[in-house]
């Protein structure tokens, strides 16, 4: 069981860090090539912060193990708004001035409606998995189609801004994306071992383990990135990385992973992660619209961030109980 610890523990530091090499070397290989500042923002690095995620699941799924793919998706995207928005708003508020961020908000919202509506018959099947991955290829070229369209958009100023601060050689951008994908890779083997020996030797299922343990270690990278984004004022950066990741991991990583090995729901997957999952994104919904101040920016405040995180500790708390009472 020690092994198993000391696996996760290992695992998870060399994805947080392997994820962030890859983020760098894609972004700046992508600029050498003369991708547009806000492609490599909603494309690379939207793609690149979710790869622990679905490098993760994939594994699982491969390796028979797909409560951890399934609590690893859904326990992601529920700590990326709860505890990482949270800390980032704690941190300093998150203004919200991108117009493709502010149209991916709604969208989130269906998708999550999506979601819940395929689990609640208990079963993510082969066509459930297709269903979402042909919604996500479609979201997928439109968003990017839209995004083209403004070449002023506050995310593209951001992403600019933030290559200009790391510029490096094409050969160092591709060592740097090469070695952060082996080793995205290698880490994701390592955490998926520790996390289901964990399981098994506590008898608690691999669901939790995926809602909790591997779905924080998954996220780092956007914690992370988002904290650096907004004291860097790179307001727009921090919340794609988040709308962007939670979209991936509805509908490319649960996709990916049920086409793999169709995955049975439990029925407190819809009744419990589910519904935590969808109201925070509602509430997402609500904090990132300026009502009843049209012409200004969103804002999400210190007080609201600090709501986000409670939710976010409240659930948690809650899902030890159960495998403290069981």
């Amino acid at each position: 069981m020690t092994l198993a610890f000391l696996a996760v523990a290992v695992g998870l530091a060399l994805l947080v860090w392997s994820a962030g090499r890859f983020v760098e070397g894609s972004a700046a290989t992508a600029r050498h090539f003369g991708m547009p500042p806000l492609l490599i923002g909603m494309v690379v690095v939207g793609f690149g912060t979710s790869a622990p995620e679905l490098v993760v699941s994939v594994l699982a799924a491969l390796q028979g193990n797909p409560g951890i793919a399934l609590g690893n998706a859904y326990g992601s995207n529920i700590s990326n708004i709860g505890l990482i928005l949270g800390v980032t708003a704690l941190v300093c508020p998150v203004i919200v001035h991108s117009q493709v961020l502010r149209k991916e908000l709604p969208i989130l919202t269906a998708v999550t409606a999506l979601a819940a509506w395929q689990v609640s018959d208990g079963t993510i099947s082969t066509g459930d998995a297709l269903v979402l991955m042909a919604v996500f290829a479609g979201l997928f070229g439109w968003s990017v189609w839209q995004g083209l369209q403004d070449k002023a958009d506050a995310l593209a100023t951001d992403i600019e801004h933030h290559l200009d601060s790391r510029a490096m050689s094409l050969r160092m951008a591709v060592t740097w994306l090469v070695i952060g994908l082996v080793l995205l890779v290698v880490s994701s083997r390592i955490l998926v071992w520790g996390a289901v020996e964990i399981a098994h030797g506590f008898g608690v299922s691999d669901l939790i383990i995926g809602l909790t343990v591997v779905a924080v270690g998954t996220s780092l990278p956007e914690l992370a990135s988002s904290i650096v984004a907004v004291r860097k004022c790179e307001h727009d950066i921090a919340l794609g990385n988040i709308l962007g990741s939670n979209l991936l991991n509805t509908l490319a990583v649960v996709g990916v992973a049920g086409l793999i090995h169709p995955m049975a729901v439990g029925p407190e997957v819809f009744s419990r992660d589910m519904l935590v999952m969808a109201v925070l994104t509602v509430s997402l919904f609500g904090l990132g619209y300026a009502f009843g101040r049209p012409g200004r920016p969103g804002r999400i405040n210190r007080i609201e961030g600090a709501a986000l995180l409670a939710s976010y500790l409240a659930y948690t708390a809650y899902l030890i109980s159960t495998v403290v009472g069981s």
